[in-house]
């Protein structure tokens, strides 16, 4: 069992030590001046590992985690927490799962283990779990009724043909509704084990107690394995060929007060992390704040949307690049056009190095306020190291920013950008 630091010669705010253990669990761990600490445990386990007939499962198993194990009654571990004044929470997406526990450093030792039984020892019995997918379903419900959700649901069946990221990650209801409590059994024997997790542990303690409190938490949990060989086969998860033509869906919503606009290409992800790079600054060069391109042009000077964003969503296998407009449904085919010539735009003119030089403080202070407190250090680690295996991207992020040059992005634009093939989803009221 040997700790690392990482990176250490390299000026910057953070300073994790990473600690394997035998049982291929990954410890980050560091110390931080604030009177807190904050375990996340990370599984780079999500729904896109899930079948169709089981899609939704790894939501379902995340609310399952908190309704007991051997050692702790439904509820008890809940109860034990709050008694403490300490907060936990979970939450499940395409890539990942993750849970928290935030304590008072002189709880952290008792309330630690807790937070590991619970996850790794999950107990899913059968009561629970009906009474549990009502709860699910009627998430599901909520959802649907989200004009925002059901948009970005229909977005993704349009920018991902086989990869499973087309699919939601709370599953459909018609599947959640046939689910067995001994396929989740099999579920979580098969994912939750320590090789598959990152514990990351941010807070007041030494280094050294931090990671010893953990590998104990684990070292006291005997944990029923699947004896299927690990990872399981996945099904193919090569990303997916760019558009080669405008792709367009339209729909009609009729709970929508205005229509929405859509528009993706599909991008490298975590596949090409260089050009992601890239790729996120040109979504802040085109929507992120008042004076960016998109948002200055179209709903500040022009008044053609009510609000526009861009995202570049990184995923594992594969990236989309998504632009999302709410609009009068006049201005749809104006605003399209003029969407259009942005892409255009990016691509025959090189970006001044005033909107670079915006961005790379954007990037510096949102990296300097996200790094504030213990669980965003912890959630910042555990995601990187969970579902890339790798610590130094979550570390060198701003300085990678700081070195793109205008070429750079100009060539991004290019290569992935095209003005003329694309995804297009529109939902009219």
């Amino acid at each position: 069992m040997t700790s690392t630091l990482i990176n250490s010669a390299l000026p910057r705010l953070n300073a994790p030590t990473l600690h394997r253990l035998p049982n291929g669990l990954t410890i980050i761990a560091e110390q931080l001046p604030v009177e807190a600490v904050n375990l996340s445990l990370w599984l780079g386990v999500g729904s896109a590992v899930e079948s169709d007939d089981i899609n939704g499962m790894a939501h379902f198993l995340e609310h399952m985690i908190f309704k007991g194990t051997q050692r702790l009654q439904s509820g008890e571990f809940e109860q034990r927490i709050e008694q403490r004044g300490a907060v936990t929470n979970a939450a499940t997406s395409q890539d990942y799962t993750y849970y928290y526990i935030t304590t008072a450093p002189q709880d952290f030792a008792q309330l630690a283990p807790l937070q590991i039984d619970v996850v790794l020892n999950a107990a899913i019995p059968d009561d629970a779990f009906e009474r549990e997918r009502l709860v699910v379903l009627e998430e599901i419900r909520r959802s649907e009724d989200n004009p925002r959700r059901r948009t970005y649901y229909r977005s993704m069946e349009t920018a991902f043909e086989r990869l499973p990221y087309r699919r939601p990650v709370l599953g459909p209801a018609e599947v959640i509704a046939g689910l067995k409590p001994q396929q989740m059994r099999d579920f979580h024997a098969t994912w939750y084990r320590p090789q598959s997790m990152t514990a990351a542990v941010v807070g007041n303690l030494p280094v050294e107690q931090l990671i010893d409190i953990v590998a104990e938490g684990f070292a006291h949990c005997d944990v029923a394995h699947s004896t299927e060989v690990f990872p399981p086969k996945l099904p193919d998860a090569s990303p997916e060929s760019a558009f080669t033509e405008i792709t367009r869906q339209e729909h009609i919503d009729p709970s929508l007060q205005q229509a929405r606009l859509v528009m993706m290409w599909r991008v490298p992800g975590m596949v090409d992390l260089l050009q992601t790079y890239a790729l996120d600054v040109l979504a802040s060069v085109l929507g992120y704040g008042r004076t960016a391109r998109l948002v200055w042009d179209l709903r500040e000077e022009r008044g053609l949307v009510s609000s526009i964003s861009v995202s570049n969503m990184t995923y594992t296998q594969q990236g989309v690049f998504y632009i999302s407009a709410q609009l009068p449904v006049e201005h749809l085919e104006a605003v399209e056009a003029a969407i259009v010539q942005h892409m255009r735009k990016l691509q025959t003119e090189l970006i001044t190095e005033a909107e670079i030089q915006r961005v790379r403080t954007l990037v510096a202070n949102r990296y300097i306020f996200s790094n504030e407190t213990p669980s965003d250090r912890a959630g910042l680690y555990g995601y990187y190291h969970a579902v890339m295996g790798d610590l130094a991207p979550a570390l060198l992020y701003p300085v990678h920013i700081q070195a793109l040059t205008a070429a750079d992005l100009q060539a991004a634009a290019q290569q992935y950008l095209s003005p003329d093939a694309y995804g297009a989803v529109i939902l009219r009221p």
